[in-house]
Order: structure tokens, then C-alpha cells, then sequence
């Protein structure tokens, strides 16, 4: 009988997306692990599960060919729907999946309902969850990103966190096992797409403005889209900075414009567009005079395409941004977001935050660190508090 005992055994990772911060934070580690495997013995067999959590084309399938993500082996098709709705339906979905293929551990990613029901899935089954973006906390509960995120972080066995903040974080709610300070993959894949922002193609016909100076705005949040409010006190906002001189290029999220049609809330004045793919989303912001935005994903980038911020929220979980002057919390006043984006001083100095364009591997070096995920270190009872304080 054949010696055994050195045989290398691959691998066998489980990647769940469904909206477009997962697709840009799951396209850096997949090229990692395609890195990995051209030079090593032991391989990762990664499998991707698509929950279509997103699905218009330009949420979606566009981020696959531009950011050369691998097709799909799975995809669920869940669609839209309220909060509850769509988690309880990706977790019915993708339960016969890990079922029938076995991974030897699931990888997640953000905080979206996709990353919550692929960790849930998971957990019922025994199999080890990584999340990519652990630690973060806005301290709002009413936030479903929040939540998400919560509960995501006690589900799992590593926590790659993008800051120290988020060590620190984790640390509080009693997880200090398994938790790894590795930087944001979001600056990994920034950094490969640098080159290539020149070469985007942005015409007048695209984003509206034949000249000058613009500002760039996007609203996604449910915490403002479905509060007429907020989505009017953030639009009303816009509305004095275009009537001002400065133009508002606004790629209109489908979610946004749903709410301003049911409201009734006028969206003159404003150079709105159609989404726009990752490529052009970050050619428009390296080119603004100012970013205003409720997404996590865009003020670190603004940040590291040195552009100003101005977050249209009460919190963020980024807070070293606003520390460093590159961003500033306006919520949903007019009067704080208008006043923001003409008066921001110019910010002194740049650190460097969320790592150095590294964190993807990190990840697959330590995700390899097991010998086998099934018996190994990731594998048994958990190891740690699960207190939430």
C-alpha cells in the first residue's frame, strides 16, 4: 500500500458574492489565489457562488468581465426583496449547495445579506467561515449592514480585519482568536486597476458635464433610500451645491431611483446617469473635485485616489478617514452636506490606512496555514467568547 502520509491535499474554498462590493473584494483574493497556484503544490480549488443578490447588468455581470472574476459555478438568482425575504431565501438556496460540494470552508465577505446567509448556511453545517472585512462597527444596530456584520464576525473561525480599529473591535465583543490585521483587499484591487483609469473612456455623453469641475454623488443606503427624509434633505443638499456652479454627476442606483420616483423628489439640476461599471466608477471619482456618497466602499477609495469626501450618513465605520480631514459627515442636512463640499479645507498629509495593496495575500498565505481544515486549527468547538457587549 502507497505511503500517504506527505500526499498534499488541495484546498476546497467556497466563495459566496451577490453585490458589487463583493465582487470587487472577491476579485482580489481570486486573483491571489490564482497567483498561489501557478507556483505552489498545494492548490485551492475555489468555488463561486453567484446568490444574485444583484442583478442588473451593470451591478453585475460587467464587475465579472471587467474584474476578471471566474464565472460562477452557482448561481441563485435570488433577486430583490425585503431584508428578511431575501437572506431567508439565499439561505434556502444555498444550504443543498455546501451540501452537495463540501468545501472545506466558506469565505465571505462585507456585510451585505448575501455574506450573513452564506455564514449562516455555513455554521449549521460545521463548515469553518472565513470573513474578509471583520471587525467593522458602526455601533447603529438599525443599520442591516450592522447586523450583518455582527453576526457575521461571531459565526467565524478567521476574522481578516482591515485595520487596527477592527482588531480592537473584535477584541471588545470577546474575539481575539483566529483575528488577523491584514489590510483591505479594496486597495489590492485599486491599485492593479491604477493604470487603467487614464484610459476610460469618459465622455460627455456618458456622465453629462463637457467641462470643469464636478462633484460626484451616489446614494444607496436603505438607511436613506427608504427614508423619504433623509433621501430629501441628501437631495435637496445636491441640489444647492449644482445651483451653486459646481456640477453633480449622480450614477442613480436602482434602489434611489425607485425612491424618488415613489416621493416624488425631483432630480433636476443633477447630471444623473445609469450605474456605471468599476472601471468607470473609479475613473469618475479620480477625476472629481468631490465625492459625496453613503457607501463604505467609495469614501476608502476616495481616499486613496485623494479626492475629499463628504459621507452623507451620521457614522461611519471608517472613521480613520475622517480623522485623517480627507472625509467629512454631513448626514442628511442641506446645509452641512452644501457647506461641506464648498468649504472642505484642503486636508494636510495623507497616512496610509487599510494596508499596502497586500491584503489579498495575506489571506490565501494564512488561509493555508491548516493543515486540514476539517481537523486542524479551524476546525472543533469555538475557542472564544461569544458575548455581544
Amino acid at each position: 500500500m502507497a505511503d500517504r502520509r506527505h500526499e498534499v491535499r488541495s484546498l476546497k474554498i467556497a466563495t459566496v458574492v451577490g453585490a458589487r462590493p463583493n465582487f470587487i473584494k472577491a476579485a482580489a483574493v481570486s486573483r491571489a489565489i490564482a497567483a498561489h497556484n501557478k507556483s505552489r503544490r498545494r492548490k485551492i480549488r475555489e468555488i463561486l457562488i453567484h446568490t444574485g443578490q444583484h442583478y442588473d447588468y451593470e451591478m453585475s455581470a460587467i464587475f465579472f468581465r471587467e474584474l476578471r472574476l471566474p464565472r460562477p459555478k452557482y448561481h441563485l438568482g435570488v433577486g430583490s426583496g425585503s431584508h428578511g425575504h431575501q437572506t431567508a431565501k439565499i439561505l434556502l438556496k444555498i444550504e443543498p449547495v455546501l451540501m452537495r460540494e463540501r468545501p472545506d470552508l466558506i469565505l465571505v465577505y462585507g456585510d451585505t445579506n448575501s455574506t450573513l446567509a452564506g455564514a449562516l448556511a455555513a455554521a449549521k453545517l460545521g463548515v469553518p467561515i472565513a470573513h474578509v472585512e471583520a471587525g467593522l462597527r458602526s455601533f447603529k444596530r438599525s443599520m442591516p449592514e450592522e447586523v450583518n456584520r455582527v453576526l457575521t464576525d461571531h459565526l467565524s473561525t478567521f476574522l481578516f480585519c482591515p485595520s487596527r480599529l477592527a482588531v480592537r473591535n473584535l477584541r471588545r465583543e470577546g474575539i481575539s482568536q483566529g483575528v488577523h490585521e491584514v489590510g483591505d483587499v479594496m486597495h489590492d484591487i485599486l491599485e492593479s486597476c491604477r493604470s487603467r483609469l487614464k484610459s476610460v473612456s469618459l465622455t460627455p455623453a456618458l456622465i453629462g458635464v463637457t467641462g470643469g469641475d464636478y462633484a460626484l454623488a451616489t446614494i444607496h443606503r436603505a438607511e436613506n433610500t427608504d427614508n423619504p427624509d433623509r433621501l430629501r434633505g441628501i437631495l435637496e443638499g445636491l441640489h444647492r451645491i449644482a445651483k451653486s456652479g459646481l456640477a453633480v454627476v449622480f450614477p442613480l442606483h436602482p434602489r434611489t431611483r425607485k425612491a424618488t420616483r415613489k416621493n416624488r423628489i425631483s432630480l433636476s439640476d443633477l447630471h444623473v446617469i445609469p450605474p456605471v461599471s468599476y472601471l468607470q466608477m473609479l475613473s469618475l471619482e479620480s477625476r472629481a473635485k468631490v465625492i459625496l456618497t453613503d457607501s463604505g466602499g467609495v469614501q476608502k477609495e476616495a481616499y486613496w485616489l485623494a479626492v475629499p469626501c463628504v459621507t452623507l450618513r451620521d457614522e461611519t465605520e471608517w472613521t480613520e478617514t475622517v480623522h485623517s480631514g480627507w472625509n467629512t459627515l454631513a448626514g442628511f442636512d442641506p446645509t452641512r452636506i452644501c457647506s461641506g463640499t464648498l468649504r472642505m479645507p484642503a486636508p494636510q498629509g495623507q497616512p496610509r490606512l487599510y494596508g499596502n495593496g497586500t491584503a489579498s495575500t495575506g489571506i490565501v498565505r494564512r488561509l493555508l496555514q491548516s493543515e486540514d481544515p476539517r481537523h486542524g486549527p479551524m476546525a472543533g468547538p469555538p475557542r472564544r467568547s461569544r458575548s455581544f457587549r
